[in-house]
């Protein structure tokens, strides 16, 4: 197998509890690490494992495993963890991986996974919707459908969301979460190949010719697969379709290195809001 054999792929620093005494890590640790990019390929897709799986009614099992070692990998080595689906029958899944350090192959998994009902641990068919999903991610897809509207529209799946976010997962009082601003914003929703929303944002006219982003929201589980992004670029592209000469937003601080890289810069001094550290960014729409 090569590099290029592969669309997935999960990086990591073999660990000194990882290896042996000659500092060469012990084989059944491969099997944890295609473990880790079985998860990363779940990700990729866009399907938060837990309720993509309750959505389809079903769960996936592990059957068999099986390794080839080539090379051995060693302390401190970086190591790229490619997954692919190599097929997908009836009731089963057969994904493999390939562990390259640099472009150097050391170790191939191949996983057979069932599908199977979670009550009974019975085989069931493999869902078309997952099929479907599995085909289009190996054949170079895009896994997220953009939708931009208004609060109307998309407001039911935004508020889903936030709510996930904002409120169950970083505590914020739900009374604040949805507001008046919302019927008057410009929203952007991203949905998965299952119709579940996965990232969101909102556009405010905060004053001639300034724009304010907010209620930036990524599904837990699918952050760092550039769904984030999306939204942000839309929700900045819409500002400048309307004549807006900057966009301008308050960044939780954990989050802001992710503004930064899409061109927004750090504006006053930080401050705290719904009580999480904030700092408002900026970014100019002049000559783009």
């Amino acid at each position: 197998m090569q590099r290029s054999d592969f669309r997935c792929f999960h990086r990591l620093r073999v660990r000194w509890s990882e290896v042996d005494i000659q500092k060469i890590v012990f084989n059944a640790h491969y099997l944890t690490y295609a473990d880790c990019a079985m998860t990363e390929y779940w990700r990729a897709l866009a399907f938060p494992y837990e309720a993509g799986m309750q959505a389809l009614g079903g769960e996936v099992y592990l059957k068999k495993a099986s390794i080839e070692y080539h090379a051995s990998a060693r302390l401190d080595d970086l190591l790229d963890v490619g997954m692919r689906c190599a097929r997908v029958g009836t009731t089963s899944l057969v994904f493999q991986a390939a562990m390259f350090a640099g472009e150097r192959l050391l170790v191939t998994v191949e996983l057979v996974y069932v599908f199977a009902d979670p009550a009974t641990q019975t085989k069931r068919a493999v869902p078309p919707a997952l099929r479907a999903m599995i085909e289009h991610f190996e054949a170079g897809g895009e896994m997220v459908e953009l939708h931009v509207g208004s609060w109307a529209t998309l407001g039911r799946d935004a508020t889903a969301l936030r709510m996930a976010v904002f409120v169950q997962e970083q505590g914020i009082d739900p009374a604040l979460e949805l507001d008046a601003h919302d019927a008057a914003a410009v929203h952007a929703v991203a949905y998965n190949r299952l119709g579940q929303p996965v990232a969101t944002a909102r556009l405010l006219y905060e004053a001639p010719g300034d724009a304010r982003i907010g209620r930036m929201a990524v599904h837990r589980v699918l952050r760092g697969q550039r769904w984030g992004r999306l939204v942000l670029d839309a929700m900045v592209q819409a500002a400048r379709e309307r004549g807006d000469a900057q966009v301008t937003l308050h960044a939780q601080r954990s989050a802001e290195p992710f503004y930064r890289h899409a061109g927004f810069e750090a504006v006053g001094e930080p401050f705290d809001e719904v009580g999480i550290p904030h700092i408002t960014m900026r970014c100019s729409l002049r000559g783009g």
